[in-house]
């Protein structure tokens, strides 16, 4: 696998130091972590849901925490007591701890999750601001405004100086 060094573009760029990380995070190769299974969709236009199958967990034991366009989803499963007398021959239902981390685009907030059927919904939405958005230009026509012409004005002094050493 090719490794890249992107020292040198450190030097020469400013401001760029989020976008280098994240190449670098993409090169490293996957430590294998499939649980628990997700999706994500586009649900509208700046809009988007992460569904992750969390079969057996509760409310309670997820816990959902955004921070710097990092969303991280933790589950942990509290103490399991044997009280009613069963024993567990065979377990196919995963109930391990685990962490899954989603990186988020800029602007990109949570809006909101659910738990529903053993399915966490997290729904994200991209509020860009206002500064942000492309907006429209008026064009003008020529008859609106007369246009300065600054060019005729430096002329019109050179001309002058011009006159004045032919003069002398």
């Amino acid at each position: 696998m090719r490794n890249f060094d992107f020292s040198p573009l450190y030097r020469s760029t400013v401001g760029f130091d989020r976008l280098f990380s994240l190449l670098d995070q993409v090169a490293q190769p996957d430590s294998g972590t499939t649980y628990p299974p997700y999706n994500i969709e586009r649900t509208g236009d700046d809009a988007y849901r992460i569904t992750m199958a969390v079969a057996g967990f509760s409310e309670d034991e997820i816990s959902i925490e955004a921070h710097r366009n990092v969303l991280t989803v933790k589950g942990e499963k509290g103490e399991q007591s044997a009280n009613d007398g069963s024993e567990l021959l065979y377990r196919g239902i995963a109930s391990r701890a685990f962490e899954r981390r989603f990186q988020l685009a800029d602007h990109v907030e949570v809006s909101g999750a659910t738990l529903k059927n053993g399915l966490l919904h997290v729904d994200l939405k991209r509020n860009i601001p206002e500064e942000m958005k492309p907006r429209k230009i008026a064009i003008s026509a020529p008859g609106d405004k007369p246009a300065k012409q600054i060019e005729a004005k430096v002329e019109a002094k050179t001309e002058t100086k011009v006159d004045a050493k032919k003069a002398a």
